[in-house]
């Protein structure tokens, strides 16, 4: 070890090398409840530094996981097997910013909203935005190719990314794509490493697209009695030709703990609420408001409110990005939050939340659905304690369950998520053997000594959910 840590010492300065106990425990989790403290954490702040610690990690073997702001929920930035982890949080540099040609050149520890901010200031739009949007970083949006709730309208990560700069696992620095819109030249490389996990290779830089700000937005809130009524109508809304900016769910229970957590006013009697929201030009947002109002009444809405001013949207978007932290305290007997993301066509929102909740009653587990359901996105929640080893295994059989459904309705196992080691032992069951050993051809081809991110979207023996493991 010693011998390591000289030779990283010639790489990155000694105060961005951390070796003791307490500077590397603080690098030991991410947004789920694994853990396991790295050997070594390096800090770089330059390309060059980061080739030169893999090209040394790979001569030795040892495992790297690169790491943003760690809100990942499905294990992408644990280090399940020690080795080194590579905090790109330094290299935190917009570089360049081209308003002819709509494009922004960042490093990969940009803060995302530190991005809209600085965009949006300009007039011009950077439409991606995880609920995670505060601490999350465009190395880590990119590495799991995240979405948000303008998914619907906007599409996710992968349909921004131009260009990137990319640190193979032996040290070689490559660029793929470019500054370009249309760019067809050789193998889609840009979008391989794109929701790769970390699992390829680092991202050090991103050409990103922008588009015009819109001019002008309304927000509103649709009230329901009846939850299978709302989700029915999410495809009313977009059987009608018009495409909301946002169309979010919230079930009973999370109005509840999102309510009791920060007073926003939500109706906590409802069985299901509604936020949604249009953008565009003034004259036509009037307009698509009005439409969407009356479909939601038409489709059963017990009272619809519309966002009279900016604040009053504000708020319901506020209520909206609260609910992550909010089922924490649903109860303190049950500290650990398990955040999947299952998702299905759009048509099948209705009978997937109706049949997510009859999984939870069948599992006795407590469960809020929440979502991006104009994406066919949804949120099943599982409120449970890690230290309960019964309580587990029925949290367990529950997702089990929600992944089953999720593949019999048409649907995917991650649609924001990713992988990572919570999901790796249900890939095949989506992708068969045959489409597994195609993904694995193309990680053996690029890393060849399984260095880099071990132990995410391939199930190694890691297991499930079950013991946790503090490492």
């Amino acid at each position: 070890m010693q011998g390591l840590i000289k030779d990283l010492r010639r790489i990155v300065e000694p105060k961005r090398l951390l070796t003791e106990l307490e500077d590397r425990m603080a690098y030991a989790y991410d947004g789920t409840f694994r853990t396991r403290v790295p050997d070594l954490v390096v800090r770089p702040v330059t390309t060059a530094e980061v080739s030169g610690v893999l090209r040394l990690a790979n001569r030795e073997g040892l495992p790297v996981v690169p790491r943003g702001g760690a809100t990942s929920l499905s294990g992408g930035a644990v280090p399940l097997q020690g080795g080194i982890v590579l905090a790109l949080t330094s290299m935190n540099r917009i570089l360049s910013f081209n308003r002819e040609d709509l494009l922004v050149m960042v490093e990969p520890g940009v803060v995302t909203a530190h991005l809209h901010r600085n965009v949006e200031g300009a007039g011009l739009f950077y439409p991606p935005d995880p609920q995670s949007l505060e601490a999350s970083t465009l190395g880590g949006n990119i590495a799991e190719n995240a979405g948000g709730p303008r998914g619907i309208k906007y599409g996710v990560t992968r349909d921004y990314i131009l260009g990137l700069e990319v640190v193979l696992p032996d040290g070689e620095i490559i660029q793929v794509g470019g500054s370009t819109v249309k760019n067809v030249s050789g193998y889609d490389l840009t979008r391989l490493f794109t929701g790769s996990e970390g699992t390829l290779g680092v991202i050090t830089r991103a050409n990103l697209k922008l588009i015009p700000k819109p001019e002008a937005r309304r927000r509103l809130l649709a009230v329901y009695d009846d939850l299978g009524a709302a989700g029915k109508t999410v495809t009313r809304i977009i059987d009608s030709g018009v495409i909301p900016s946002m169309l979010e769910i919230m079930d009973d229970t999370t109005i509840q703990v999102v309510e009791s957590y920060g007073h926003f006013g939500l109706p906590v009697e409802a069985a299901a609420i509604l936020i949604l929201e249009v953008d565009g030009f003034a004259e036509t947002v009037e307009r698509q408001a009005s439409i969407i109002a009356d479909l939601c009444r038409s489709a059963g809405a017990i009272r619809l409110e519309v966002a009279r001013n900016e604040k009053e949207g504000e708020d319901l978007l506020k209520a909206r990005r609260a609910v992550s932290p909010a089922v924490l305290r649903i109860d303190p007997r049950k500290p650990t939050k398990i955040s999947e993301d299952a998702t299905v066509p759009r048509s099948k929102v209705p009978e997937m939340i109706v049949r997510l909740k009859e999984i939870a009653r069948r599992h006795d587990v407590t469960m809020v659905v929440y979502g991006h359901a104009g994406d066919g996105f949804l949120h099943p929640n599982i409120i449970t304690n890690q230290d309960d080893p019964e309580e587990m295994a029925r949290a367990e059989a529950a997702i089990d369950e929600v992944f089953k459904l999720a593949l019999e309705l048409g649907g995917t196992l991650s649609g924001e998520h990713g992988i990572g080691y919570l999901k790796a032992p249900y890939l095949v069951n989506e992708f068969g053997p045959a489409g597994v050993k195609a993904m694995r051809a193309i990680k053996e081809a690029l890393d060849p000594k399984g260095i880099m991110n071990p132990g995410k979207i391939f199930d190694q023996g890691i297991g499930k959910m079950r013991a946790p493991g503090r490492g």
